[in-house]
């Protein structure tokens, strides 16, 4: 099985390749940069935008199924650029699936995709998509995962969508570094009352679950046009976990609060000034930002459980402390 991984010098990208080579499966990657530590171990580099037609059709010529992690993901930015990479640039995949006639494509979405701003429970897929959205980044993705789930079918492709939650483990490059690099700056309060619980995933267990979902792939199989969570099956209070990351560095915990409605509101102004000043900074509080941080959101797997056969093989304990341990090498 050849594969193609989009956005594969990323986070969750480079651990699906790891796991693919393991298994002795020949790797393809489409990134925008040089990555010369996988070339070295094998794999095909096709440097280019994902939002470039030519370029996409280019990399999944021979190739038998495509993991599609590439994605614009910041909580801030510009409408065409987020539509560009995540709805265009899912658009180039599928259609050059379909012209080069591969039959599985393994989509990573986000759980972002239906989050309304309230607190949500073990919600699992029969949750609707919200009337609105609080940042481009759900939206856009919401829209791509519509498309993808459509697809399933369409010229002999078979798709399906993955919604990892806040994926961290040891080479991560966007959750922990900010967070650790917040604490330093005394930049983080707790939102609301401290008590919201969520679900995240180790980086391993995410990497698993795009592979069973591609094996699972098959035509009539449950998985063909189906989505699902992915997380560590535990959830944990949001603010005891940053807390533990932070001890783990040898900083102070976070016990400074600030109200849910004094963060939205903050996150309100800073958007509309931001808009009006057209700045390209990040602001320090978004709408979006405050809700996250705030409420619960908790997800079932119980159906990537059943038709998947994802079983999380490396638990939050052991997850930490491989996280440390990583940081200690260093």
């Amino acid at each position: 099985m050849k594969a193609l991984v989009t956005g594969g010098g990323g986070f969750l990208g480079r651990a699906i390749v790891a796991k693919l080579l393991e298994k002795g499966h020949p790797v393809r990657i489409l990134c925008r940069r040089e990555h010369a530590d996988l070339r070295e171990k094998g794999v095909e580099v096709v440097r280019g935008d994902i939002a470039d037609r030519t370029t996409v059709h280019a990399a999944c010529f021979g190739i038998d199924v495509v993991f599609h992690t590439a994605a614009l993901t910041s909580i801030w930015g510009k409408w065409k650029d987020f539509f560009k990479t995540n709805v265009i640039g899912t658009r180039n995949v599928m259609e050059a699936c379909m012209s080069n006639g591969i039959g599985k494509l393994v989509y990573t979405s986000s759980p972002s995709v239906v989050y309304d701003g309230t607190d949500q429970l073990n919600i699992d897929e029969t949750a609707p998509y919200p009337s609105s959205f609080l940042a481009y980044y759900p939206e856009t993705k919401a829209r791509a995962e519509k498309e993808v789930r459509e697809a399933n079918g369409r010229k002999g492709l078979r798709t399906v969508c993955l919604r990892p939650h806040l994926i961290w483990g040891p080479g991560d490059t966007n959750l922990i570094p900010r967070l650790v690099n917040r604490a330093r700056k005394g930049n983080i309060k707790i939102v609301g009352d401290g008590q919201n619980m969520i679900d995240m995933v180790y980086i391993d267990n995410a990497a698993d679950a795009h592979l069973l979902a591609a094996e699972r792939l098959e035509e009539g199989a449950p998985a063909a046009g189906s989505i699902y969570f992915v997380t560590q099956g535990e959830p944990v209070n949001c603010w005891d976990w940053i807390n533990s990351l932070l001890s783990g560095f040898n900083l102070y915990p976070v016990k400074q609060m600030v109200s849910f409605s004094a963060a939205y509101r903050a996150g309100f102004a800073l958007e509309m000034i931001y808009k009006l000043l057209d700045l390209k900074s990040e602001p320090r509080m978004t709408r979006f930002l405050a809700s996250q941080l705030a409420k619960s959101h908790t997800y079932s797997i119980e159906k990537a459980r059943r038709e998947l056969g994802y079983r999380p093989a490396v638990d939050s304990a052991e997850g930490m402390k491989r996280l440390f341990e990583s940081y200690r090498v260093r």
